[in-house]
This record gives C-alpha cells, structure tokens and sequence, in this order.
C-alpha cells in the first residue's frame, strides 16, 4: 500500500457461519482433539461442507480419535457456530472421515533424527505484517471488517435483541480513503447476511446501521447511499445449504485482507509442524514488534523453507521506507538473534503444541488480544519490544 496521495482501499470479512469458515472451525476442531491429546501429533484435516453433508479427509499421525467421535466433534462445531436450519443442521447432517496416516515420506523428512533437527513440514514462503494504523497495529480495512462481524456475531449469540432474525452467514466489506498512507473514513460498507424468511430489507438495515456506526471511528461512517445491506435484496438460504464450504479458501481474510502480500498457504487443519501456519504466526509476531517498539509505522517480512530442512532459506524485511534510518539487513539478522526460526524453536517460543486453534478459525488469525486462559494469539504479544529498542539505541 503506498504512502503518497489520496487513494481507496478495501478489504473484506466474512463470519464464523460463512461455509468456508464452517470448514474452517471443523478443521480446527480435529486439529485441537489430537494436539490435546498430544501435543506432538501430526494433522492435516480439509473439510468440505454443503447441503446437510460435511466430509472430514486427510491425514494424521498421533493418537487414535474415532470416525464416530471426529463425527461428534464436527457437529457440536457446527452446533456452536448455530446452525439448525432444515438445508444444515448440526443434528441431522451426514458426516463422513476419510482421515488417514501421515505419509512416511513427509514423516522422515519432518522428524529429528541423529544430528538432525525437525525440518519443515513443506516448502513455502510466509509473510508477516504489522502497521501503525489501529491500536492492534493492523491494517485498518481489515480490522474494521472484522469487528463489524464480530459485533453482530456476539449479539446473535447472547440473542440481543438488536440481531434478532439474524443468521450465522454474513460477509462484510470496508473501504476506506487514505490521504498520504493513512486512513481519513469509510467511503463504503457492504453487509451481506442471512435472515429469518419474512423480514423486510428495510428492517434489517435499520437493525445493522448502528452496529456498523459502532464500530468504526466517529466520523468514519460513508454517506447513506454508500451503505449496503444485502444488495441481492434476499439472503434467507445461506451457510453451507447455498454454497460449498472448504477449508483454507478465505487465506486474505485470515491475514491481512490484501495490504501486504500472502504466500499462498491456508492455516486453518494444520498442526504447527506445518510451517504454512506456524512460519505465518512467527513473521506476524516479529512484524508486530517491529512496529511496536517505534522502529517502523511499516514492517513486511518474508520467511521461505524447504521440507526437512530446519533452519529458514531466508528472511527478509521491508520498512517501506517508514524505518527511521534502521538498516533493514541488520534488523533481520537481530530478528533472528531474537528468535529461533527452526520450526522446532518457532512452536517453543510461541507454544503452539497446544489445543489452540478453534479461536482462530474466524474472524482472523491477527489483530486478537491474546488469551491467557487459552494460551491461544501468543504471536500477538510485544515481548521483543525492549530488546529490539536496545538493539537500536532507542
């Protein structure tokens, strides 16, 4: 995102009803029962859902979890999330596994052997980002995209009222206006969400204009005619019932919503000897403490792996031109004095070995306050603040 002029920007969110992000949670619900069971197990879980039907495949490696059990699990996810509607119903919609073990090919390749540490789960490139532009140092399109679903997500589920007739299935889209890199208010905002057959388009915008207001700065709000509430004019068939959900097919939304660039790989059914996932928390949080200890208001980072092999091809950092006279070669080497970037020491220092993961299946894997009851967003935390600050003299 550059920093001159005057231009727009927009990003999207999409809620945790969203059939994408059904497959998302049921995912990462197979991937929380194995690691608490043990915290070394090896998953990869992709999920399908769609009319009435959810379809569990992959492969583990670990202890063994039933296919009658995985089947619990994927409708109590689908019960929570709240939906009971005759096209999708957690009660009644069938369920296969297909889950199988790891393959040993992968297997040696990622294990300790000897001399040799873990190595990468594959090869890929990860980025991390972090910017000055909210109070979670994320990119503000995004952030506010999320917190309008969020907002109406949790008055849905305490049955307030205010999202009374509302539905789990909602997209929401924000675009703003910069003026020389930083954002000034919302031009648009597009709220798409399922409802209760009946209800008048006119009701439901009444009911979404002062969540959306809520959320955003004072001021920020976009002109009337700028505000979309369910264009098509109709959204009473949703979630999985009218369109298919996969797992890993929202990788924008789960990140930064298009500001800086992604390397491809989804998050969501892996366990974090994946470095797709694992590589992806460690540059956030790296990023994020960049720009927390005041040496940029803009960090991009990029790590890349090879499979089996442990220590990280590269590192590089980009302070587009925001860094205050910090050399970009020598903060990548202090970030690597820092932390250790072997997969081994990315789950260490970040303790992701845990049952961590149904928390960030929605909503983003990014900008979240760090749970202490969970231990979950430990890549949120600004610890490296202090000794990044001495390290540059600040």
């Amino acid at each position: 995102m550059r920093d001159k002029g005057e231009f727009l920007f927009t990003s999207e969110s999409v809620s945790e009803g969203h059939p994408d992000k059904v497959a998302d949670r049921i995912s990462d619900t197979v991937v929380d029962a194995y690691l608490g069971l043990d915290p070394f197990a090896r998953v990869a879980c992709e999920t399908l859902v769609t009319t009435n039907r959810i379809v569990l495949a992959g492969e583990t490696r670990g202890p063994a979890i039933s296919a009658e059990h995985l089947t619990e699990l994927a409708r109590s996810a689908v019960k929570d999330i709240g939906y009971d509607q005759p096209g999708f119903s957690w009660r009644n919609a069938d369920v296969s596994v297909y889950l199988h073990a790891q393959s040993a090919d992968i297997a040696v390749g990622v294990d300790a052997a000897g001399n040799k540490d873990e190595g990468a789960g594959d090869q890929g490139i990860m980025f991390g980002y972090a910017c000055s532009e909210t109070e979670d140092l994320m990119p503000a399109p995004i952030y506010y995209s999320h917190l309008i679903l969020r907002q109406i997500s949790e008055l849905r589920r305490a049955g307030d009222s205010r999202a009374a007739g509302l539905q789990p299935d909602a997209k929401s889209q924000v675009t703003l206006k910069y003026i020389d890199g930083k954002p000034v208010g919302a031009t648009s905002v597009v709220v798409s969400i399922q409802h209760d057959e009946g209800i008048l388009q006119s009701a439901i915008r009444d009911q979404l204009r002062p969540i959306i207001k809520a959320a955003l700065p004072e001021g920020w709000m976009p002109p009337e005619e700028e505000l979309y509430t369910n264009p098509t004019g109709n959204f009473v068939i949703g979630g999985p019932d009218g369109d298919t959900g996969l797992t890993g097919r929202k990788i924008i939304v789960d990140t930064y919503g298009g500001s800086c660039p992604h390397g491809g790989g989804a998050f969501s059914g892996k366990d974090p000897t994946k470095v797709d996932r694992s590589a992806a928390y460690v540059s956030r949080y790296l990023a994020k403490n960049v720009v927390a200890s005041g040496l940029a208001e803009r960090c991009t980072l990029q790590l890349s792996y090879a499979i089996g092999v442990s220590q990280p091809l590269s590192l590089y950092v980009d302070l587009h031109g925001t860094g205050k006279d910090v050399d970009e070669v020598r903060l990548a080497s202090t970030l690597r004095e820092l932390v250790n970037l072997t997969p081994r020491g990315i789950r260490e220092h970040l303790q992701l070995n845990r049952p961590i993961y149904v928390p960030t299946s929605a909503f983003g894997h990014f900008g979240r306050t760090p749970d202490p009851t969970l231990g979950s967003f430990t890549w949120e935390k600004t610890d490296l603040v202090d000794a990044l600050k001495t390290a540059f003299g600040r």
